[in-house]
């Protein structure tokens, strides 16, 4: 059944900054344009990314606040599917998804359904992701202005990250990181692999508040530093080699159950590792972040939680070599 979309008028309360608005719809119709590569330099500082501090982002309770108009996109069951500054980029939305509605309805709720579920992208994942894993990018293709949209939304969601409890913020990251990768791949598509890209890793290609990121930034300098070793089996860089990617969007309420499932998982796969009491021949992720999976033991104190194998403290260990074809 195709989803109607309606406009609903929200008043919200947001601190005051006379450039905010307009950085909002400068935001909005750039990336409603036919992207190509931005240009990186666009950051003029070009330095690493350091999340903005509490008081760069809106504090809805400061009393220096004013009354903006905000728009609140809401689909056919009551869901909040993005929030606009505009009944006109409202509208541009609405056409990039072909479901025109033009009924106005009134709402003074301010919904956080769409930031925490993160449902569209779970949609775009189950048409286009395999339970193994493996990508249709042709079919992302086709579904390109979703994922704009989506993207366009997560940069909207950042601006409340700092109200986000750890599960809440560490599930948007890792749901950025993947729909970015997946952005960066149909940039350039079609490729053999993602290292067939010029700094893949290295493009500051999305703008999150004031800063440009890139796949970097968010890994190592957002990501890791949140203390959680399992998010290197859910964060994916379109390689053969890497974990597969989930075909579903995560979210707080299942983040914990999920990790685990996708670390057995990637363990468990012989492609990627083989186990033995004695011997371990292991993905060289556990090579490249060995670091983060000796925060709490050693490595094999590590698998030793997510294998059925009781692998020896003595145990010799190698790691495989890498396949960085695309995971399609």
């Amino acid at each position: 059944m195709i989803k109607q979309i309606a406009i609903a008028l929200l008043i919200v309360s947001i601190s005051s900054c006379n450039s905010s608005k307009k950085a909002i719809e400068n935001e909005t119709n750039d990336l409603l344009k036919s992207e190509t590569n931005l240009d990186p330099k666009q950051d003029p500082k070009g330095g690493a990314f350091e999340p903005n501090s509490p008081s760069e982002i809106h504090d809805l309770k400061n009393n220096d606040s004013e009354i903006h108009e905000m728009v609140e996109i809401i689909d056919h069951e009551g869901n909040t599917v993005a929030e606009v500054s505009s009944h006109k980029e409202a509208k541009e939305i609405m056409k990039q998804r072909d479901s025109l509605n033009n009924g106005i309805n009134i709402n003074q709720n301010v919904s956080k359904r769409f930031y925490e579920n993160h449902e569209l992208w779970s949609e775009l994942l189950e048409k286009h992701v395999s339970n193994k894993g493996k990508v249709n990018y042709i079919g992302f293709k086709r579904d390109y202005k979703d994922l704009k949209i989506y993207i366009m939304m997560l940069k909207m969601g950042y601006s409340k990250i700092d109200e986000y409890s750890k599960d809440n913020k560490l599930a948007y990251w890792i749901n950025a990181y993947n729909a970015l990768t997946i952005d960066l791949i149909l940039r350039n598509y079609p490729v053999s692999s993602i290292k067939d890209i010029k700094d893949p890793w290295k493009q500051r290609l999305w703008k999150f508040g004031d800063k440009w990121l890139n796949l970097d930034d968010i890994e190592h300098k957002i990501i890791r530093k949140m203390g959680e070793p399992r998010i290197h089996f859910a964060l994916v860089c379109a390689a053969v080699s890497c974990p597969k990617l989930y075909n579903k969007a995560f979210t707080a309420a299942t983040l914990d159950e999920d990790l685990t499932k996708l670390t057995k998982e990637f363990l468990a796969d012989t492609s990627k590792n083989n186990i033995a009491k004695d011997e371990l021949k292991l993905s060289k992720i556990f090579s490249w972040f060995a670091k983060d999976f000796k925060e709490n033991g050693s490595l094999i104190d590590f698998l030793n939680n997510y294998t059925d194998i009781k692998i020896s403290s003595k145990a010799k260990k190698r790691f495989n070599s890498y396949n960085w074809d695309l995971n399609e």
